[in-house]
């Protein structure tokens, strides 16, 4: 076997399983294949171009107006980064859709993937479109708001979800209309989420459901490892990394994925340009998806996208480089 690919990631805008009403909407997730004199050497020259004082570089320094040619640079062809870096988007509502979704399917439940079926891709996609028109913004949200707690073993903010209390505003949204129908379906597949909900709280340390970052540490797995190769990462310190889902994460991957293990940043440059690329990838994004979008960093951006990223948004999805099949198949 050939030896690992030593990838290193990095992430912007983590807030575990809260992906309804949090702080942003938007999660990236980079990983980037670069040694350490290569990572030293681009700190180095962001330093030289868009100067701090800060002890570590991140991506706020370079986000800034003065320094927006400096970005240019790090993202254009001349930079450092092309065909070095990956970066995996997930709009968390559209995510939240998906795992509602998933428990119309008898033989499908929410868990760490990613994969639907093609009628489940598109009834997500459906939901996700029709829904804030269909039902109006406040119950749209209050719907997506309470199935995130229903599928999510515990959460920071003492809030209790139960079955029945998520299911009255099902009760209220499910009619006519293709979101409608959707949510009608949802209605019927009561004990199936009544099912799951009990299993989630049987064994709350296994996986969580909802959390975006298992998901893309496997598709960067995938990504940097299409060739056959064995990935290895090195990943800054994330809570989620438990010693217990690292082991369950290896396999999973069924081999791909020859080890992972949590640095500090201030100890590998590596990190740093990773949490570089993904916090100015998740700035790029907000802004397009806000409308505020800047037509040359989003060309920029492209070719680091992954084009299979959860992006439920179909403008912005297609300006971003996702795959006109992605959206549908997960």
């Amino acid at each position: 076997m050939s030896e690992p690919l030593e990838v290193t990631c990095d992430e912007s805008g983590a807030e575990g399983e809260k992906l309804v009403g949090g702080n942003t909407d938007i999660f990236t997730h980079a990983a980037i294949l670069m040694s350490r004199r290569a990572a030293e050497e681009c700190i180095g020259e962001l330093r030289e171009r868009a100067p701090t004082p800060a002890s570590q570089y991140a991506a706020c320094h370079v986000l800034r107006d003065k320094h927006r040619g400096t970005l240019r640079w790090l993202l254009g062809p001349s930079g450092p980064l092309l065909g070095r870096a990956h970066v995996f988007l997930t709009e968390k509502p559209f995510l939240a859709v998906r795992k509602i979704v998933a428990l119309l399917d008898a033989g499908h439940s929410p868990g760490v993937g990613l994969a639907l079926d093609p009628r489940s891709s598109a009834r997500a996609v459906t939901l996700y479109r029709e829904g804030p028109r269909a039902f109006g913004p406040a119950r749209w949200t209050a719907f997506l708001d309470s199935f995130n707690y229903l599928l999510r073993a515990k959460n920071g903010q003492g809030v209790t979800m139960s079955v029945d209390d998520a299911f009255l505003l099902v009760d209220e949204l499910r009619g006519p209309g293709p979101a409608g129908e959707i949510v009608e379906l949802l209605w019927q597949a009561r004990p199936r989420v009544a099912a799951f909900r009990e299993r989630l709280l049987e064994a709350p340390h296994v996986f969580p459901t909802l959390d975006p970052l298992i998901p893309a540490i496997v598709r960067a797995v995938e990504f940097w490892g299409r060739g056959g190769e064995p990935v290895s990462i090195v990943h800054d310190r994330q809570t989620t990394l438990t010693d217990e889902r690292i082991a369950r994460l290896r396999a999973l991957l069924d081999g791909r994925l020859a080890g992972l293990r949590l640095a500090e940043s201030f100890l590998d440059a590596r990190i740093q340009v990773a949490d570089v690329i993904a916090g100015v990838a998740r700035r790029i994004a907000v802004d397009e998806l806000a409308g505020r979008g800047d037509p040359g960093f989003i060309a920029l951006l492209r070719p680091y996208v992954d084009e299979r990223s959860v992006w439920g948004d179909a403008r912005t999805g297609a300006l971003l480089g996702q795959h006109p099949d992605a959206v549908m198949s997960g």
